[in-house]
């Protein structure tokens, strides 16, 4: 039998308007603006082995300040006993320049710690729950239902004081010790901190186990229960899925976006984990998408240049390594 050709219509290319139209379309998913909230001061340092001395925490945060960062978690106010790191909180509060128009919030586990930072002259403040029973339990030393309690009497003084709280969620997307966290219990708790009084939720990926797909279901969950305006993501490296975790986020609407300058970071609790996001990988994406940040990435690397100098590691941030060989 001879061999019979087939013959098929010719394929249609999309024209260039077409491309256009789609390529417009998937920027104008993205926010015009997106708040960076540098945690590396305090989420970064507190993971340290090397307790860096007062004026190199408060040089740190000078230099993120002159980079134009809105927030800057400046401190934690828990125990020395259990983040030597942080038993300087008063003197680096204290010693900071308070540039116009930056926040620089500090951690408050407590009431204790509150009323600590409030006489340090703090004028926002954080407190941190989970979405993970055990993780809950290692971490702050209570249960998910005792943590509310704790963190009631924060947001009553708060409020008495008009004092900002923003809530931290960790786990979000995964636990060292319970592994898979469901989306609805993610969205239990963080409804419940921002019916207490949270003007913000900071979503964490804790170990940075989390994939677009986690992050879109997740917070998919969470959306329903409360506006994506008051929503935040806070994402570790650890699987190197943190910036694509993000422009997810970004896509479903959030405009609020915690990062730690050079990588910093870790959890105490989840030995391995890596540090947050970099900001300065964090800031070349959202420039490339020509998203406004009000950040100055030459500033920013100089940061993170002088902080992996001063503890003596290496810097994290792909960015800035490339930055830093002029490629």
């Amino acid at each position: 039998m001879g061999m019979v050709w087939r013959t098929f219509p010719p394929l249609r290319l999309a024209g260039t308007s077409s491309l256009r139209a789609i390529s417009s379309s998937s920027l104008d998913a993205f926010p015009k603006q997106v708040k960076i909230v540098e945690v590396g001061p305090r989420d970064g340092l507190q993971n340290e082995k090397h307790i860096l001395p007062t004026q190199m925490k408060i040089k740190l945060i000078d230099m993120l300040s002159a980079a134009g960062l809105p927030v800057i978690e400046a401190t934690s106010f828990v125990s020395p006993k259990w983040v030597p790191q942080m038993a300087d909180h008063a003197e680096v509060l204290q010693g900071i320049e308070k540039f116009p128009g930056i926040s620089y919030p500090v951690l408050t586990p407590n009431l204790r710690g509150f009323q600590a930072a409030v006489a340090a002259g703090a004028k926002e403040v954080a407190i941190f729950g989970a979405a993970s029973e055990l993780f809950s339990k290692k971490n702050i030393n209570c249960s998910i239902e005792e943590s509310y309690q704790r963190f009631e009497e924060v947001l009553t003084e708060a409020r008495c004081a008009n004092i900002p709280v923003r809530g931290y969620v960790s786990c979000v997307l995964g636990c060292p010790y319970e592994g898979k966290v469901s989306p609805a219990k993610v969205a239990e708790v963080a409804k419940k901190l921002y019916s207490m009084g949270c003007f913000e939720i900071s979503l964490g990926d804790t170990i940075g186990v989390g994939t677009p797909l986690g992050m879109k279901n997740m917070l998919s969950a969470v959306m329903k229960e409360m506006p994506v305006s008051a929503l935040a993501v806070h994402c570790h490296d650890t699987y190197g899925q943190a910036l694509a975790n993000i422009l997810m986020a970004l896509q479903m609407g959030v405009s609020v976006v915690d990062s730690s300058v050079a990588g910093l970071g870790g959890c105490p609790y989840s030995p391995g984990a890596s540090g947050n996001v970099a900001t300065e990988d964090l800031l070349y994406m959202l420039n490339g998408l020509g998203i406004d940040t009000g950040v100055n990435l030459q500033k920013l690397t100089d940061a993170g240049k002088f902080i992996c100098k001063a503890l003596n590691r290496k810097n994290s941030s792909k960015v800035a390594t490339a930055i830093s060989h002029k490629l």
